[in-house]
């Protein structure tokens, strides 16, 4: 039964981090926090970004749950659920890299998804990539992509309403 229940937090704890990514991605990221996600949204040729200086902040949330679980360094205090959640943040970090970082930027392998939910992904990531600027924006999330055809939509509508700055061959 604690076998069950551990994989459960790890679950439980991935889904719970692509809300997390998906709030700071819309609310800091393109909000308080543009200074370092910006690059991210202009070319260059610089093999690391600023932006990836919110990758240290997740290992630094993934760190801190293994040293809260760990009886060598909390001693009697250790929270035991702490190692499972750790172990989930440190899946998301990795399904992060390689969708993310990998698949929909390139930067590690080069693979262009045909079809399927890889394939979803990709547009969805590329038409949040649309909007110039931290204004708007649509598909704030990572591994959970909306059908591309309505984020295209609600594209045309933040242009129409002035809300974003839209690249016309988006929509």
């Amino acid at each position: 039964m604690q076998v069950a229940i551990n994989i459960t937090i790890v679950i439980v704890t991935i889904i719970a981090m692509e809300g997390l990514a998906w709030w700071g991605h819309k609310y800091v990221m393109h909000g308080w926090g543009w200074g370092w996600h910006r690059d991210h949204h202009e070319p260059h040729d610089n093999l690391l970004e600023k932006n990836d200086l919110y990758a240290v902040v997740g290992a630094a949330m993934s760190i801190s749950m293994f040293a809260i679980s760990s009886p060598l360094i909390m001693g009697d205090e250790a929270w035991r659920p702490g190692l499972w959640i750790a172990i989930g943040i440190l899946a998301y970090g990795v399904i992060y890299t390689l969708v993310h970082d990998g698949l929909v930027h390139q930067r590690y392998f080069r693979w262009v998804p045909r079809g399927g939910y890889a394939k979803r992904i990709v547009q969805a990531h590329k038409l949040h990539h649309a909007t110039i600027g931290k204004e708007g924006g649509v598909s704030f999330g990572f591994i959970f992509a909306r059908d591309p055809a309505k984020l295209k939509q609600e594209l045309k509508a933040q242009r129409e309403a002035g809300i974003a700055v839209v690249r016309d061959a988006a929509i």
